[in-house]
């Protein structure tokens, strides 16, 4: 039977080592060696500059996040209040009437405009349903909805306005009519 061969891996470790020293016999390993060592510097310095780069985005991403957490921090922090609760008037109606205390059309158009889109708003959250306003005041029930005919009619400016444009003549007297509908509507609903 043959004896069994051992393998001797640290005998081949330190061949490897003397032909990294130059002791390879015929082949010129100073060259090579010599090649090495400047590709492990290089490795070493793009090493460096990733390492600081990488710091410098962990500095700043540090920064940021705290700076996101400071606005989280004041955003959720506040505490908002219903109008009801507070006694006083729905900021949005608040706003409508300040266009309507304004002096030009534009801004008595705006206002408009904006009470027909929180008596959309209240539909819908009463539970009427349709793609418009229109379509949504005719499922409405008059037994149910006591300032129907309010809506209508102030929604009917509405649409003027919409649809004619600045060429629609709006004058005081029917924005503070078409608005004083939206105001008996919203009431009804306590929506303001």
């Amino acid at each position: 039977m043959p004896a069994a061969t051992q393998i001797n891996v640290e005998y081949f470790f330190r061949l490897l080592y003397e032909c990294f020293r130059g002791a390879c016999g015929s082949i010129e390993i100073a060259g090579l060696s010599a090649l090495l060592a400047q590709i492990w510097l290089w490795i070493i310095i793009i090493g460096y500059a990733l390492s600081v780069m990488g710091l410098f985005v962990i500095i700043y991403s540090t920064m940021r996040l705290f700076e996101l957490r400071e606005r989280e921090e004041k955003y959720y922090s506040t505490v908002l209040v219903a109008p009801s609760a507070t006694g006083g008037a729905h900021p949005r109606w608040e706003h409508i009437q300040s266009l309507v205390e304004g002096a030009s059309p534009s801004a008595w158009r705006e206002a408009i405009i904006e009470a027909d889109i929180m008596l959309d708003d209240m539909l819908t959250r009463q539970g009427y349903t349709g793609d418009t306003v229109g379509e949504k005041l005719k499922v409405a029930d008059p037994a149910h909805f006591k300032t129907l005919q309010d809506a209508w009619e102030a929604h009917k400016v509405r649409n003027q306005i919409a649809h004619e444009g600045s060429a629609f003549v709006l004058t005081e007297a029917l924005t503070r009519r078409t608005i004083a509908r939206f105001e008996s509507v919203l009431h009804e609903f306590r929506v303001i």
